[in-house]
């Protein structure tokens, strides 16, 4: 298993990770730190933990509000998809319809046809 260090707030971090996720791993401490960073200019020198804690919290935020929006997005998507297969049935309802006009128009063309043929 990988190990892979960690700088947030100035201290390394060592933690294990998946094959091939090293990585993914360094940009998620990447952007841990840089919230951290943030948050020290915000509110000054508190606690390790203290800031360690905030920031969890402003990330948890963050993706709550990420949640919500793509629960949104898979809302209006499921319409927009809702949408289209109506609008797919109408259009199928609409040829039905115009292909029955056109057999109809046949019949009666093949039946005047028909009687100009007659003696």
């Amino acid at each position: 298993m990988p190990l892979v260090n960690v700088l947030v707030n100035g201290r390394a971090y060592t933690l294990a990770c998946d094959e091939g996720e090293e990585a993914h791993l360094r940009e998620l401490g990447q952007y841990l730190d840089r919230r951290v960073r943030e948050l020290t200019g915000s509110v000054g020198a508190v606690g390790e933990m203290r800031l360690l804690l905030m920031a969890g919290l402003v990330i948890a935020d963050e993706m709550s509000d990420a949640l919500a929006r793509l629960s949104e997005c898979e809302k209006e998507i499921a319409e927009l998809k809702a949408s289209l297969g109506a609008a797919q049935e109408g259009a199928k309802s609409s040829e039905d319809r115009a292909a029955e006009g056109l057999e109809s128009a046949a019949a009666r063309v093949e039946a005047i046809a028909a009687r100009l043929a007659r003696p």
